[in-house]
Formats: C-alpha cells, structure tokens, sequence
C-alpha cells in the first residue's frame, strides 16, 4: 500500500505542535503514523474524568479530533492549504475509569475541499469505547 501523506510524517514534530494546548493539558501524544493511519494515547484520570470518574465525553471528542487533524494535515501541502474540523460526532460505548486510551484515524474519505475520518478509540484492554467520525475542510492557507 502507497502512503496517503504529503510528507513523511515526523511524530516528534507533531507531538511539538500540540505542547502548551489542550492537547498536551489532557495528555495525548501521538505515538505512531503509517500509511494511512495516526495513532496516539490519552490517559484515563484526573484530567479527562467527569465528575463521576469515568472519562468525559467531551475529553474523548477532542482526542479524536486532535488524531483526526492531524492525519488529515498530513495529506496536504500545508504552505498552500490546510484542514480543519467542520463537523465530529461521537458515540460513548463503554466506559473508561483508568489506563490508556489508544485511537486510531483512519481515512475514510479525501476530496478536494473536504475529508472524512473515523476515529476509534479502545481502552487499556483493546475494547472499544469510542468511535468517531470528523469531517474536515480544506482551506486555502492565508
């Protein structure tokens, strides 16, 4: 299989782009991108739980979209366009009190003005707790 991205991606760099963010207040680090593919981890505790101890809702939707944006800014030659989220939704399948959550972006459409990504995100045990679509624009870079 041919890789998807413009450039080789460089984790370091991406991992660069998201410290003093949210990204970086929730923990996520991008661990691993293949050829179409973004992987990356978000830990489960006191900074994505909601008030009854399980991960927030809204801590998984910015995870996925975080994996999705990246991957999606990837594709492009970003010295002439760029990618951001339009629309994501969300379903919340299991719960998760502790460990590592682990998503994984995946391509499921690319045009010309837009892309679509499913995002699925497994607790510390490999089951599956979130699942997520993002579509993206793409925009002329200013």
């Amino acid at each position: 299989m041919s890789s998807i991205w413009f450039a080789t991606p460089d984790i370091a760099d991406m991992n660069r782009q998201m410290e003093n963010t949210a990204c970086s207040n929730l923990g996520i680090v991008i661990t691993e991108a293949g050829d179409d593919y973004v992987v990356g981890t978000m830990p489960a505790d006191e900074r994505t739980f909601q008030p009854v101890g399980l991960v927030h809702g809204g801590a998984n939707v910015l995870f996925a979209e975080t994996l999705g944006s990246m991957a999606a800014n990837l594709c492009l030659d970003n010295s002439k366009e760029y990618a951001v989220g339009q629309e994501i939704n969300a379903n919340h399948l299991r719960g998760v009190r502790s460990g590592e959550l682990t998503g994984i972006a995946k391509l499921v459409h690319k045009g010309r003005s837009s892309q679509v990504w499913e995002i699925r995100i497994n607790n510390a045990e490999g089951k599956l707790s979130c699942i997520s679509r993002l579509t993206m624009a793409v925009v002329a870079a200013q």
